[in-house]
């Protein structure tokens, strides 16, 4: 089976105040991939105003609602624009766009629905150790949870086919869609794979990144949310 065309994938990339990055991730993105939409989530910064002449199409949420709800979003366009396969990756400047081929050859050879990058599979440059420890307790409480055997439960980096996008209906719109993502790939029965990735942690972006106290707030987000489901 030949690789998908580059006009049948979709990339969707959340931005909430990435103004000092935002457009090189997007330049990086475009060399290969004409089909992206940066969904800027009511920043504060000047995101709004670097993204004008990216070449990218811009959605603008009034107020902030959350990455979850960005993803939702831009997941939504995409499927109404008649994508294929829709990507999320984020945008801090962490994810390569040499990567997103790897990431869509498993749906397009039919091997799979869904494909989760894994920076525990592939690499990573410049990833602080405390990040590493919670990302690895986030990893095994979610396999848990979620009953996915998976080695990175938090990674924006991933692919959807067309029918696997308009299934999953993400309603965490913070932090927590990360994991609520995995729990509607078992509750859906999604074919899924895992792809090494590599993960650049640069000072932006580890200035952005999650704490410890983020972490919690996600576990107690998935721990309320199952015992109300």
């Amino acid at each position: 089976m030949s690789p998908p065309s580059p006009a049948e994938v979709t990339i969707v990339v959340p931005c909430y105040n990435e103004g000092p990055v935002i457009r090189e991730v997007l330049a990086e993105l475009l060399r290969a991939w004409p089909n992206v939409i940066a969904v800027d989530d009511g920043s504060s910064d000047d995101t709004a105003a670097r993204l004008g002449d990216t070449g990218a199409t811009v959605v603008r949420h009034a107020v902030n609602l959350g990455q979850g709800a960005a993803l939702q979003t831009g997941i939504d366009l995409a499927l109404a624009r008649g994508a294929r396969y829709v990507v999320t990756f984020d945008g801090d400047g962490q994810h390569r766009a040499e990567d997103v081929a790897a990431l869509v050859a498993p749906l397009a050879e039919g091997r799979a629905d869904v494909a989760l990058g894994s920076r525990f599979l592939g690499g990573t440059v410049g990833m602080p150790q405390s990040r590493r420890l919670v990302l690895r307790l986030a990893t095994a409480f979610t396999r848990v949870a979620a009953g996915l055997d998976i080695t990175d439960t938090h990674n924006g980096l991933r692919a959807f086919t067309a029918a696997a996008a308009r299934a999953l209906r993400i309603t965490q719109n913070r932090m927590a869609h990360a994991s609520e993502i995995l729990h509607e790939i078992r509750r859906l029965r999604l074919r899924f794979v895992e792809v090494p990735v590599t993960i650049r942690y640069t000072e932006w972006s580890r200035r952005k990144g999650q704490s410890a106290l983020d972490a919690l707030s996600i576990l107690f987000d998935l721990l309320v949310r199952r015992i109300m489901g």
